[in-house]
């Protein structure tokens, strides 16, 4: 098997000058790192991560830990993840918490066990032992997609309290999700609708948390009173929106429009409503908080929040990367744009432009909602 001094003697450099080439460790004169790179294909030399990493203390390693894998959302940022890790010469150790605050303790020892160099983190609902743990370790992380600021105990901004060293801080990474709510709210009120109910995710999550202020937010804009009877729970599942729907449906007053909380609750949202021989946008408008690969496939076209998932885990590896490198630097939370995809499934007409994105769900949603349309005449029954 070729060595490193292999590769050095055919290129006619250093093995220290191989090292920096494999290594990234130090600029290298453009013919030269070629000259290291050709001798590496010509030789068939492999690296010794290894050896590598007993010398460096690093393992190039990055612990990834997502519940619902098998979630299109969750599937497209794990490709984020994976294509900015290969980027950079990093491997991935996956694991799923299940949503489980003390399987997500154990995930997370295991990945540390592992010594992988940092770690990508979607909180549970309650991530108090997790935050404990990763801070007692100082184990460099970033939490994806759900923040935690403000959320558990001994957590402000995202710095757990460790009374000998000082305040432990994470880096998040995640997408906006009160204003682009607030946009779907806005677009059914502009239709005509007064009645707007809410599936909502699992309770405890910060997702779950702005989008209900989303919500809120675009029946003010649109002066449309809030009524609980009117928000309910599916804890993120498409099962728990299904029973959630059935609940809402129940209603004495019941809903002329629905807003579902991300992709999965839209499944059992629209079982929900088949099984009732309810009629999307007939009987009951819909929008839903994240776009996925077959929402321009069902008839009627959904109307969505897309989220720009693989580019959250992309920035997630470049936010780790960025901490490793500088492990002093103050922590931040990036929040990425997210688009309104305008299709049918909320009433409005079919434009002939299957799924193109309309303009940013960023922008500020009419504070006027247009005159009162058939949504207006009837409950749902």
């Amino acid at each position: 098997m070729p060595t490193m001094a292999d590769v050095a003697r055919s290129a006619g450099v250093s093995v220290a000058t191989v090292s920096h080439v494999l290594n990234g460790t130090r600029p290298v004169l453009p013919h030269t790192r070629q000259a290291v790179l050709d001798a590496v294909d010509e030789l068939g030399y492999t690296p010794n991560t290894l050896a590598r990493s007993l010398v460096t203390s690093r393992t190039r390693s990055i612990g990834l830990a997502v519940s619902a894998i098998s979630n299109p959302y969750f599937t497209e940022i794990l490709q984020g993840v994976e294509a900015g890790a290969l980027e950079h010469g990093y491997s991935l150790l996956i694991a799923d918490p299940h949503d489980d605050p003390d399987h997500e303790c154990k995930v997370v020892q295991l990945l540390h066990e592992r010594r992988v160099d940092g770690m990508i983190v979607a909180p549970s609902a309650d991530p108090r032992e997790l935050v404990s743990y990763l801070g007692r370790h100082r184990v460099p992380t970033v939490f994806l997609d759900r923040v935690i600021d403000g959320v558990i105990e001994g957590v402000v901004g995202g710095a757990a309290e460790d009374p000998a060293d000082g305040p432990q801080r994470f880096d998040q990474v995640c997408a906006e999700n009160t204003g682009p709510m607030a946009r779907l709210v806005a677009h059914l009120a502009g239709l005509g609708h007064r009645r707007i109910g809410l599936v909502a995710g699992l309770p405890g999550l910060s997702t779950t948390a702005e989008r209900i202020t989303g919500y809120r937010q675009g029946l003010t804009t649109a002066r449309l009173p809030y009524d609980d009877d009117l928000v309910v729970h599916g804890d993120s599942a498409s099962a728990g929106a299904e029973r959630a729907t059935a609940t809402l449906l129940s209603r004495a007053a019941p809903p002329t429009a629905l807003v579902t909380a991300n992709n999965a609750m839209t499944i059992g949202t629209l079982r929900a409503l088949r099984d009732r021989g309810l009629t999307v946008p007939d009987d009951l408008a819909l929008c839903c908080f994240d776009d996925f690969a077959w929402a321009d496939l069902f008839s009627p076209r959904l109307t969505a929040i897309a989220q720009p998932s693989r580019e959250i885990g992309a920035q997630a590896v470049r936010v780790l990367l960025e901490r490793l490198a500088a492990p002093d630097r103050p922590a931040r939370t990036v929040r990425l744009d997210c688009t309104f995809v305008h299709r049918t499934s909320c009433g409005c007409p079919d434009s002939g432009e299957r799924g193109r994105p309309s303009q940013s769900s960023q922008s500020s949603p009419s504070s006027q909602p247009s005159q009162p349309s058939q949504f207006e005449k009837g409950n749902v029954s």
